[in-house]
């Protein structure tokens, strides 16, 4: 019962999403019970990792006509301030262009009415780990934040960020120690490391659709002969994931979570 009240306390507030229009929405008291659920099958992977610091992504939106099964992901966090395991992640705010840093608990992160009630946790291997933590005590994660939110930022540039850039550039701070102690610094690291973005292919009329009834999409960050070429480039959690197995940054990485 205790747990529960927990929970339906931590899920009363929703004030933002990774990219989504805001629209008025009730949990559903099944949704809580699948939100919660999910959260004690997380915190239990969690605990039996062993890990410090990791990366947890939720299936928000449906991306599967992209050949993408996640749409965000955040730091999970052991022994935060704010509870035993705490998601760090920046979040759209309903409605605007504007993004903020939020810290919450694992039922509040499941229960942004996703997609499918699953989460994929990436542990990082110790050093990585340390490194990470290091630059979240250093306060990397707001000044390595960019509050203008374009949902499909070009990696390369620092005019917008979307939340799993705000997460690419603080795996960058971790693993590029004191070279990286801004955005462009930290894009400078990743272009010179190999990370690779995805390539999605949309349309001139499509960009333009978007571009008119969603304030948090924006395509002028882009260079100008991928645009024409309908080419768009940007951070999604499989890029994250496939850049830091090839630097051998992941201890345990596709591990999928159900409740």
């Amino acid at each position: 019962m205790k747990r529960w009240l927990a929970a339906i306390l931590l899920l009363l507030a929703l004030p933002a999403s990774a990219g989504q229009t805001c629209e008025e929405q009730d949990l559903s008291p099944e949704m809580l019970r699948q939100a919660f659920d999910l959260a004690l099958e997380t915190r239990k992977a969690l605990d039996e990792s062993g890990a410090r610091v990791a990366i947890l992504a939720r299936a928000g939106q449906d991306l599967s006509k992209w050949g993408l099964s996640w749409s965000h992901a955040g730091l999970v966090v052991r022994d935060h301030p704010a509870g035993r395991w705490i998601v760090v992640h920046e979040l759209n705010d309903c409605g605007t262009a504007e993004s903020a840093i939020y810290d919450e608990g694992l039922a509040n992160f499941f229960a942004d009415f996703p997609i499918r009630w699953e989460g994929l946790l990436i542990t990082p291997t110790p050093d990585v780990q340390e490194a990470m933590l290091r630059a979240l005590a250093n306060g990397m994660a707001l000044r390595l934040h960019e509050k203008s939110y374009n949902m499909v930022a070009y990696p390369f540039s620092a005019r917008y960020q979307n939340s799993n850039q705000w997460l690419l550039e603080m795996v960058a701070a971790g693993l590029g120690g004191g070279s990286v102690s801004n955005r462009v610094q930290a894009q400078q690291w990743l272009r010179a490391n190999g990370y690779v973005p995805t390539s999605l292919n949309i349309p001139a009329l499509t960009r333009l659709g978007a571009r008119a009834f969603r304030a948090n999409v924006a395509f002028d960050d882009h260079p100008p002969e991928q645009r024409w070429a309908d080419r768009i480039d940007t951070v999604t959690v499989e890029s994250i994931v496939a850049f830091m197995e090839r630097g051998r940054a992941v201890k345990r990485s596709v591990r999928a979570v159900r409740p």
